[in-house]
């Protein structure tokens, strides 16, 4: 058999354009970077303009961005009109990366803690399902992903608003899968471990008995790099992944698994 050229490749995403929430830094800027490492467009959308611009620019042509607070839920389709427009190309791989965190004991978590995490996590990535999924069932095709969480899969303390929102995209990635993948949409999610980026910084600042817990538990002992999500990503989004739907990848070195 002979070995296909870099073009043709199946973790190849020529012709791909994705749209990543939270595409500004962190784990989102991360997954762009490999998406357009392998071929696709990507429109980066975030609330901070200038960090935004700044991203776009350090990927290249490839990438634009349209600054947008995604808990705005009515305006949704209005931001996957302008992404399209950005970038030339229908949007037909979403990724809900969009994130924020809240650490405090459980009595301490106010119902406005809980309720923002649940709007920026699950209705925010429900109202841009509900704006990407028509155009998607139209062309017989498409790609959804959901970045869950080490909180997705096992208990972590200080962080129930979190943890109810990540572990509630295993049901949403699940249904999804369910109901859509007729219509050529497939729905994953990547539970990444502890991953060297802001968010996890924010997390286990000044938390040095946490820190040595995460790392004596991870049979790899160290870790993860923001890369190791996105390259994660572009396998689930490319045709290599065409026959897995309805999945939770763990990229976490085994922490969900060691002991």
């Amino acid at each position: 058999m002979d070995t296909p050229g870099l073009a043709s490749l199946p973790f190849r995403l020529t012709g791909q354009c994705a749209l990543i929430t939270g595409g500004g830094s962190g784990l989102g800027l991360a997954m762009a970077q490999c998406m357009v490492g392998a071929g696709a467009r990507v429109v980066l959308v975030g609330r901070d303009e200038t960090r935004l611009s700044a991203a776009a620019q350090s990927l290249g042509p490839a990438a634009s961005h349209v600054a947008h607070d995604v808990t705005d839920l009515a305006a949704a389709p209005d931001l996957v009109r302008q992404a399209e427009e950005k970038a030339g190309d229908p949007i037909n791989i979403l990724i809900n990366n969009a994130g924020i965190h809240v650490k405090k004991r459980v009595e301490d978590t106010t119902s406005q803690d809980f309720q923002s995490i649940l709007t920026t996590h699950l209705c925010a990535a429900h109202a841009l399902n509900r704006a990407v999924i028509p155009g998607m069932k139209a062309r017989g095709h498409g790609v959804i992903l959901f970045t869950a969480s080490m909180a997705s899969l096992i208990g972590i303390p200080l962080v129930v608003a979190y943890s109810a929102a990540k572990a509630a995209y295993l049901g949403l990635t699940r249904s999804l899968a369910a109901e859509l993948s007729p219509s050529g949409i497939r729905v994953n999610a990547i539970a990444p471990g502890w991953i060297e980026a802001p968010m996890s910084r924010q997390a286990l600042a000044g938390d040095e008995a946490r820190t040595n817990k995460i790392l004596g538990r991870t049979p790899m002992g160290r870790f993860g790099e923001p890369e190791d999500i996105g390259w994660a990503a572009v396998y689930l989004a490319s045709p290599s992944a065409k026959f897995v739907t309805g999945v939770c990848l763990p990229v976490d070195g085994g922490a969900s698994i060691g002991f």
